[in-house]
């Protein structure tokens, strides 16, 4: 039988021949040859071609029609590749290689969704989706996508247990390449920070409009803003806000942990304006005239991450009104350290917060 993660691929065959190999080099040497040869990865299924129930011709999942509330897959389909396995309930993170059709960037894209998603009483139903972005160069991997940091298991566990919505947990490149980073000023480093830089590759497209469009190609999802959200650590972090509060009408919520505040990429030189079209602290005011509509920010901190604190303070202080509505939880003794944020966004209630406040998938009735 196949496993639920995926459907036949030839690549079944190769890791069926890949087993009976081990098991014959097993019996032969005999059981001190496992430890040994699971070390070497021997028994991992990295590579190994993954489908998410998209139809082979058409993109579509079989029977599948969109609704009011949920989006069918549109294809074309992407080929996705098992990247990693968590190894809490054997759920499996997949990665695919995108060329953004608005943008022009093409970059890496690293996927899961959570055990609900294959449960049959989900089938009709779209899922709401989690854009994760990391900080440091998000470059050429996004460390979200490492279950080390067990932000997979902690949704699925978290899902379960009510305190979640079941994301679908998206994970692009967050630069298009290694952070170049400045020595005299660590703070004004080679990134993006996740936005279109006149003259260079086009990330806040490729973040907001591409990363989307993969996501809506490949997996049944919410059709409206109310299924679509970000977190991010560090320059993560303040992607994710920015793009919230520059773009409210497609998405709805951000968890931003040691977040930068206000763009700070030495590549802004000579373009003031495009600067401040990608401040949150211009965008906030604009959405607070407007009066609508209502985006949920949350945001964690560090009392150690002393430079961090007071902005993201002073931010949450000033445009908490209108329809922005914020909820910052300060971590005693947390550094700006990703392994911390995951565990605090239980534990402060951020997670249950913007998932109050989002769509979950219905199930049939």
């Amino acid at each position: 039988m196949t496993p639920p993660d995926t459907v036949a691929t030839p690549a079944q065959g190769r890791r069926t021949k890949r087993w009976v190999l081990t098991a014959t080099v097993v019996a032969v040497l005999g059981l001190a040859t496992w430890p040994v040869l699971s070390y070497f990865d021997v028994f991992s299924d990295k590579g190994d071609a993954i489908s998410f129930g998209q139809d082979d011709k058409q993109g579509g999942e079989r029977g599948g029609t969109s609704s009011s509330k949920a989006s069918m897959p549109t294809g074309p389909k992407a080929d996705f590749t098992v990247s990693g396995t968590v190894p809490e309930d054997g759920s499996k993170i997949a990665v695919t290689t995108y060329e953004g059709k608005k943008s022009g960037f093409k970059g890496k894209v690293w996927v899961w969704v959570p055990p609900q998603y294959k449960d049959p009483q989900y089938a009709k139903s779209g899922f709401p989706v989690l854009i994760a972005l990391p900080g440091g160069s998000g470059y050429p991997n996004n460390y979200w996508m490492g279950p080390d940091l067990k932000l997979e298991a902690s949704i699925s566990k978290w899902s379960k247990e009510g305190k979640s919505l079941p994301f679908i947990v998206v994970m692009p490149v967050l630069n298009p390449e290694d952070h170049d980073r400045d020595p005299k000023d660590p703070k004004l480093g080679q990134y993006w920070d996740g936005s279109d830089i006149p003259g260079q590759p086009k990330m806040g497209t490729w973040l907001t409009e591409d990363v989307p469009d993969l996501v809506k190609e490949n997996f049944r999802t919410v059709n409206s803003r109310d299924g679509w959200a970000f977190m991010g650590a560090s320059t993560g972090g303040f992607a994710g806000l920015k793009s919230v509060l520059q773009k409210p009408d497609r998405f709805k919520a951000v968890i931003a942990a040691g977040p930068d505040i206000v763009p700070d990429s030495r590549l802004w030189k000579g373009h003031d304006q495009e600067k401040a079209e990608n401040n949150p602290k211009a965008l906030a005011p604009k959405l607070i005239k407007s009066g609508h509509p209502d985006v949920y920010l949350a945001f964690e901190v560090g009392t150690k991450e002393t430079a961090a604190m007071p902005p993201i303070e002073d931010f949450v202080k000033s445009y908490t009104k209108g329809p922005i509505h914020t909820k910052l939880d300060v971590i005693q003794g947390g550094k700006h350290n990703a392994a911390t944020y995951v565990p605090n966004m239980e534990s402060a209630g951020l997670i249950q917060w913007i998932s109050e406040h989002m769509q979950g998938p219905t199930p049939v009735s």
